[in-house]
């Protein structure tokens, strides 16, 4: 009674659907105007005068890292491709083990609102700042793409848009929503709508979770020997069903594990939540309270990807409009008809819309901060400069994440997000690490690292199967085929190499740092001494 016969057609009542996402986001838009009352500093609109708690900004972190990539696409994977789908909820959490050890609190000591803050601390301001601005975009850019892709998928099944003109419309609404969210909000209202959006996404995966152990007697056997049946393959309760077909699919494997642990300890919206609270202890705090909350909502998708392979069908959810990213609907759709497909799609929503807004406040930060007033400016902008330009920044980010995201309409978004992933822990992660515990880092080094792990997991992204060489590359024709990197994911080669330019490059380079500036930033980073305080500057 469960199972859906067809996806052909759009689920439920369109107009209902609209109709709850409309509430949501007037209700947000409100709390947005409110929390923007106050923003009338850099440290107001960059970090929210760091006024929230550990236990808020934690909250506002899970709003932030679960993304569409978490809820639409990992609950697809799972559905489709059984075990080895599940691989990305351990490679996201576990990730935050990395993100406390090392990065959260000698990060809070050390910065005041962006990644290049810490970077250019002890080397030299101009070179590290545009190189860390830089790396910060792309990175941004890459992570808008998946979450643009996943607005398509989910409207596309919601109103049974299914031409390519009416997905690149809906696309465009997000993108216009996500710009006003921003240039209205900042940091605080952004923060807002991530904590609200964090308890609806983590309390309507808990419902549909019960829900499914509940028509299965909460027995989770039972309802994997169900999806099994459905499914028709034993092999979704097994590993390797899409990593372990070939010598090739299991580097890709290795690959994507690297990236996935390695990357969120260097992804640039979630380092600048950090700078939101008070003190250090406020961002260990954050961290561990993101840990719990992300790790109860991962353990939820087990459950939900099954249960949409139990209850909706591999063979539906793949053919449906958004694919793979349709499974967490089309299961709500099964088990409560038009309403909870209204609701969870509405939540899904929300959670496209927090994220962008992360995503592009912290994009115009890095441009307006890192690139405007410290170098342009020579950290000297006029009163009120850096805001004006941040506001700016964000438009065209806007413009250019809707662009990308109906270029890549179609793809698996949590696919493109472990590709950011990649980006990220290549491009940013070696010269953290270096700039925090090791004394003999060079400028030098840095901009070798950043640059030459950007480049080389660029060229091996645009080179590999992602973008040509097969009918689910973004270059959807076989006709185009450059791919000559057999890997879908660069972190194997890209993220070692980045480590060993900054080595190299460092103990080569005859230039010696400012001892002072090392010093200072050791003291700084291990014992919080002339942080950043919950005040304005």
């Amino acid at each position: 009674m469960f199972h859906l016969e067809a996806a052909s057609t759009s689920p439920g009542n369109p107009w209902l659907n609209i109709g709850i996402f409309g509430a949501f986001v007037a209700i947000t838009m409100v709390i947005v105007f409110r929390a923007s009352r106050n923003n009338k500093t850099a440290a107001d609109y960059y970090a929210a005068g760091r006024s929230f708690t550990g236990g808020q900004n934690g909250s506002a972190i899970a709003g932030d890292y679960l993304s569409a990539a978490s809820f639409l696409g990992i609950v697809g994977a799972i559905a489709i491709n059984g075990y080895d789908g599940f691989l990305y909820s351990i490679g996201f959490l576990v990730a935050w083990l990395v993100a406390l050890l090392l990065v959260a609190e000698l990060l809070r000591n050390t910065g005041k609102f962006t990644m290049a803050d810490v970077l250019s601390f002890r080397l030299r301001q101009r070179p590290v700042r545009i190189a860390a601005a830089t790396t910060t975009l792309v990175v941004c850019f890459f992570y808008l793409l998946a979450q643009m892709a996943g607005a398509g998928g989910l409207v596309s099944l919601l109103l049974g848009v299914g031409d390519q003109v009416g997905q690149a419309v809906v696309i465009t609404v997000v993108g216009g929503l996500m710009i006003l969210y921003v240039l209205v909000g900042g940091m605080k209202g952004t923060t807002w709508v991530q904590i609200i959006k964090a308890v609806l996404l983590i309390a309507g995966a808990g419902v549909m979770t019960v829900w499914v152990l509940a028509l299965n007697g909460f027995d989770f056997s039972a309802l994997l020997d169900k999806a099994v049946a459905v499914a028709e393959n034993p092999a979704i309760l097994d590993p390797g069903l899409k990593y372990g077909a070939s010598e090739t699919t299991k580097i890709d494997f290795i690959s994507l594990g690297l990236a996935l642990v390695l990357g969120t300890a260097a992804l640039p919206h979630v380092l600048m939540r950090f700078y939101t609270v008070p003190t250090a202890k406020e961002a260990r705090k954050s961290v561990v309270w993101a840990i719990w909350l992300i790790g109860i909502f991962y353990v939820f998708t087990l459950v939900l990807g099954y249960g949409a392979a139990a209850l909706v069908g591999p063979s539906v959810i793949a053919g449906a409009p958004g694919g793979p990213n349709s499974a967490a609907p089309l299961l709500a759709f099964a088990l409560g008809g038009p309403v909870l497909l209204g609701l969870i799609s509405a939540i899904a929503f929300a959670t496209i819309l927090a994220v962008v807004a992360g995503l592009t406040i912290t994009a115009a930060a890095s441009f307006a901060h890192d690139i405007y007033a410290s170098v342009v400016k020579k950290g000297k902008p006029e009163a009120g400069a850096e805001v004006k330009v941040a506001r700016r920044t964000v438009v065209i980010i806007g413009v250019v994440a809707i662009i990308g995201g109906i270029g890549a309409n179609g793809q698996n978004v949590a696919f493109l997000v472990a590709l950011a992933f990649a980006v990220a822990a290549s491009a940013n992660l070696p010269t953290i690490v270096y700039s925090l515990f090791w004394k003999g880092f060079t400028t030098k080094g840095a901009l070798w690292s950043m640059y030459g792990g950007l480049i080389s997991a660029i060229l091996l992204i645009v080179f590999s199967p992602v973008v040509s060489g097969s009918e689910t590359s973004m270059l959807k024709t076989e006709a185009i085929d450059f791919a000559w990197f057999p890997l879908s994911n660069p972190g194997i080669i890209s993220i070692p190499l980045a480590f060993l330019l900054g080595w190299i490059v460092s103990v080569f380079d005859k230039t010696v740092e400012s001892p002072e500036k090392q010093a200072e930033m050791e003291v700084r980073s291990l014992t919080g001494l002339g942080a950043e305080k919950a005040v304005s500057h």
